[in-house]
């Protein structure tokens, strides 16, 4: 695995490429990989895609390369997982649309995206991150926590056909 710079970080997966240079198309990249493994896994409905292309609308019309960022993991040419971070008030930023395709879960790449995504942070002067996940979503939850996340507060919601429970996170410089 190598990331934009050519840093090798795992030499058992060396056609894992990271780059976070915001490309045309990666949004797209993001919104089909999200849109697909969710409605695979979890049998999401059409309007979870809905949300997750409006928040990448809104990274596209406010994206500043100091403040926000957007990593795309690819492998052959296929997205493989993403994470992004979205400048908001008050020196915080949002976490954003961090997945690893189910082929290549417990391969570090989840880790090493959320730590590449909190060092941008620091690096940016924020003061703090927070975050939106599910409570279903239990591999991203134990990445979040084993980084410093805080869970805030819970609440059940009727969301994409389903009733889930959204977790709300914070992790704070």
């Amino acid at each position: 695995m190598t990331s934009g710079s050519g840093q090798n970080l795992a030499s058992s997966m060396p056609d894992i490429k990271i780059h976070h240079d915001f490309r045309y198309g990666d949004l797209g990249k993001v919104l089909f990989l999200h849109g697909q493994v969710y409605n695979q896994e979890y049998r999401f409905n059409h309007e979870f895609e809905a949300y997750v292309a409006e928040g990448l609308a809104e990274f596209a019309r406010k994206y500043k390369s100091d403040k926000s960022c957007l990593w795309i993991a690819e492998e052959k040419g296929d997205t493989i997982g993403s994470i992004a971070i979205l400048e908001r008030d008050n020196k915080q930023a949002q976490l954003r649309w961090f997945i690893v395709h189910p082929e290549y879960r417990g391969k570090t790449i989840g880790r090493f995206l959320c730590k590449k995504a909190i060092e941008f942070c620091q690096n940016a002067g924020y003061d703090s991150i927070y975050l939106w996940t599910l409570g279903n979503l239990v591999a991203a939850r134990k990445i979040y926590e084993a980084n410093g996340f805080q869970l805030i507060k819970k609440k059940q919601n009727q969301l994409w056909g389903h009733n889930l429970v959204e977790e709300f996170y914070v992790l704070k410089f």
